[in-house]
């Protein structure tokens, strides 16, 4: 593990204050989170919780090249993804992405880098349950 990457996938749940716990650095002028939640409703239906699966290695490893390729393209100074699997209820929260750089706009773009190409490439599965059937969705194409 790199000492300034943080990468977690867990079935507890997530802490905000975890990830900016770890990406805090006295020569950080910006931290950027991106905190995802479960909402109640998708595409006109009434949704009542999500199941998230994941293949544990290869999803590890693939948050972790995501991370350190922030790193390099946007010169930020720690990264932490954190990813929930498991059953997750209206308001909980599947991913927490935090960025700390010396500078904003380094931040916001490493972020957006992150969650990005995390729902593109990590083999992390989605399942929506609703009142009236379920579907799985995949994070991946």
């Amino acid at each position: 593990m790199v000492e300034n990457i943080e990468i977690i996938l867990s079935n507890e749940p997530l802490s905000l204050s975890v990830c900016q716990s770890f990406v805090e650095d006295p020569a950080a002028g910006g931290i950027v989170h991106f905190v995802g939640a479960v909402r109640n409703h998708t595409k006109g239906k009434t949704v009542i919780r999500l199941d998230f699966e994941a293949y544990e290695p290869m999803a590890i490893s693939e948050m972790q090249k995501i991370a350190e390729q922030a790193i390099q393209k946007f010169g930020v100074m720690k990264i932490a993804i954190h990813h929930r699997v498991g059953t997750l209820e209206i308001g909980e929260l599947p991913v927490i992405i935090a960025v700390s750089s010396a500078h904003r706009k380094a931040a916001f773009e490493a972020c957006q880098y992150c969650i990005d190409t995390l729902k593109e490439t990590v083999p992390i599965w989605k399942k929506e349950i609703f009142e009236d059937g379920e579907v799985w969705v995949s994070a991946t194409p």
